[in-house]
């Protein structure tokens, strides 16, 4: 009954002192896509990750309902980080929506334009009128938010000694006017909704992981869970020693702050401790210490690598790949080493009724587009007219009085017999990580089997030239190509054999893959050359090619196979793919399949779609 009567006022007294307005709460899911166009319009970087931020200490007087329900002392505040911007997972700060929705856009619009110099106030103020040149159609909506803003902020009057002359401070900054008194933190005023927070432990932990990255000694980072993607404060700290648990030399009850450690190694265990998210909720920062097993975790995946007997037959001695170092902004020459494995001769691929019946579909449907006809423009005579054609004739200077009578305008559009000329190059990524289930019955990897096996017999259909190949790596000493199918092979039994016998297995150096197919490519002699690649995830490798290096080098690899005349496009299954896919291949370089059971049929349909264009 005790605990019954506790847990009922603990939550009325919260919501009594919640000061948020619940009913016009606005989500960051809602207004990511707004956000990242906006963010990257204002010149912001385009790498730079859009994540949720967590909860921290915040400033500022609390009412006299939150002190009694211990509230109002931690809040999600707008971090900008060297490498990601984290926002607000919700905001309700207004009774608005409108003005809540408008609060997400200044703080990316203020994002992009800021330039941190260590001086809270002063780095915000300059980011607000350069966001502010930059973007007048936000003037009159940041107007209303600086006067809703301070409505909401407590009177200087009422406050005592620092926490008087930060509000003065901060008010006089958001008013336009110079403050009085410089040097104010976050911690010394109440929360400042309208501006950015630079954190210098987050910049420290971003400077210590780019040195370890230069060491290539970083361990790879577990892959973030879609029930808590927050972003947390962190902070490089020692290794605490070894002591005897039973041996107290304190009074417990006089401790004012607390620590949970937690040894995980992320180099070889991913699992959870129960306890281990709790605590990281109620911890302003996160104190990492590397724990000096570097080697041992080399020595343990370098054991995933079968032998020479139990692997795929090498094809050929192998060569190198380049890669690009965002950090030095260099392309490091045979940076990356490549060796293209084939299947071991086995039994045949035998697909299920179903999946020959999808086959058969899909063959009959991509077979029209040998002999559909294709439209041809600017005509002196044809059987429609070329509205495109005709505006132009019609607002140039052949239109006028003086053109001779018996001229034949080029306004006309015919029909006629379509020359294909189209080579495509299929890349599959064959990583660990499509060894996922994505139904009961069905791993990823089953189904991207099922799509190579459909989408090979639809090509076939069309005569036009088209190669498969597979990837994963391990390091970039060991980046595989799995040979399914070449551009001078048939599609055979052979070819089935191998598209059947593929498994998941290693890692995902997108960039090396790319690169690798657009050199298979790029000699080709078709007019239209189409590197299409098919994936579950983002770039990652156990080195360090995780996080935005695995992204920017992916990223040059795409600007590097458009420069060459190829149509890079991306086909993915990643739902969280709209976070990084833009910036990679661009908005329209890309499609989502939501549903994976459905790759099957859209992966015909989306090269149908671009062999038009």
């Amino acid at each position: 009954m005790e605990e019954w009567v506790g847990a009922w006022w603990h939550r009325a007294i919260t919501r009594a002192a919640d000061r948020s307005h619940a009913q016009a709460r606005v989500t960051l899911g809602e207004m990511s896509k707004s956000i990242g166009a906006l963010f990257r319009a204002g010149g912001g970087d385009a790498s730079l990750r859009l994540v949720s931020s967590a909860e921290s200490a915040i400033g500022g007087p609390r009412g006299w309902l939150q002190r009694v329900a211990g509230s109002g002392t931690r809040a999600a505040q707008a971090v900008l980080e060297p490498e990601l911007l984290a926002l607000p997972p919700e905001l309700a700060v207004f009774a608005q929506r409108s003005l809540n929705r408008d609060l997400y856009l200044w703080l990316a619009a203020l994002a992009a334009q800021f330039e941190p110099a260590g001086d809270w106030i002063a780095d915000n103020t300059a980011a607000t009128l350069r966001a502010l040149q930059a973007f007048p159609g936000l003037r009159g909506p940041h107007a209303a938010l600086v006067q809703a803003h301070l409505a909401q902020r407590p009177d200087p009057k009422r406050l005592r000694g620092v926490a008087a002359d930060a509000e003065r401070a901060v008010r006089a900054a958001l008013k336009g006017e110079a403050p009085a008194i410089t040097g104010i933190t976050p911690l010394q005023a109440s929360p400042v909704w309208l501006w950015l927070d630079v954190s210098a432990a987050a910049a420290q932990a971003a400077a210590a992981q780019r040195q370890a990255a230069n060491d290539e000694l970083a361990n790879s980072e577990a892959k973030t869970v879609a029930a808590d993607a927050r972003r947390r404060r962190a902070e490089t700290a020692e290794l605490p020693t070894e002591r005897n648990p039973f041996m107290l030399f304190f009074r417990a009850e006089s401790l004012l702050s607390w620590s949970e450690l937690v040894r995980v190694n992320r180099a070889t265990d991913d699992s959870d401790d129960g306890n281990a998210l709790a605590a990281a909720n109620d911890m302003d920062k996160l104190s990492i210490a590397p724990d000096g097993q570097t080697t041992a975790s080399r020595v343990k995946f370098d054991l995933d690598l079968p032998s020479a007997a139990a692997d795929d037959l090498p094809l050929g001695a192998g060569h190198t790949l380049p890669e690009w170092d965002f950090k030095r902004q260099t392309l490091r020459a045979g940076h990356c080493a490549l060796q293209s494995f084939v299947a071991r001769p086995g039994a045949a691929f035998v697909p299920p009724p179903t999946l020959r019946l999808t086959a058969r579909r899909m063959h009959r449907r991509l077979e029209v587009l040998r002999a559909a006809p294709r439209w041809s423009h600017a005509l002196p005579e044809g059987e429609a007219i070329d509205l495109d054609a005709w505006v132009r004739h019609a607002t140039s200077g052949t239109s006028c009085s003086s053109a001779p009578r018996d001229a034949s305008p080029a306004v006309y559009r015919q029909r006629v017999a379509q020359d294909r000329s189209l080579a495509t190059l299929l890349l599959a990524d064959l990583s660990l990580s499509t060894d996922a289930h994505v139904n009961n019955s069905q791993r990823v990897v089953d189904v991207i089997r099922d799509a190579l096996f459909v989408f090979g017999e639809g090509l076939a259909a069309t005569g036009d030239a088209f190669e498969m190949l597979g990837f994963s790596s391990v390091r970039r000493q060991h980046v595989r190509l799995q040979h399914l199918k070449g551009f001078d092979e048939p599609w055979d039994e052979g070819a089935r054999q191998r598209v059947g016998a593929i498994k998941p297995g290693f890692y995902t150096r997108m960039g090396a893959a790319i690169r690798e197919g657009t050199r298979r490519l790029s000699p080709r002699g078709e007019r239209q050359r189409l590197l299409l690649l098919l994936t579950d995830g983002k770039p990652n490798d156990i080195d360090i090619y995780e996080g935005r290096y695995g992204l920017e080098d992916t990223r040059h690899a795409v600007q590097a196979a458009r420069q060459a005349g190829l149509v890079p496009f991306c086909v993915t299954i990643d739902q969280q793919a709209h976070d990084y896919l833009p910036m990679l291949f661009g908005a329209g370089g890309f499609a989502l399949v939501r549903r994976p059971e459905q790759l099957v049929h859209r992966l015909g349909d989306l090269y149908a779609k671009l062999t038009r264009r």
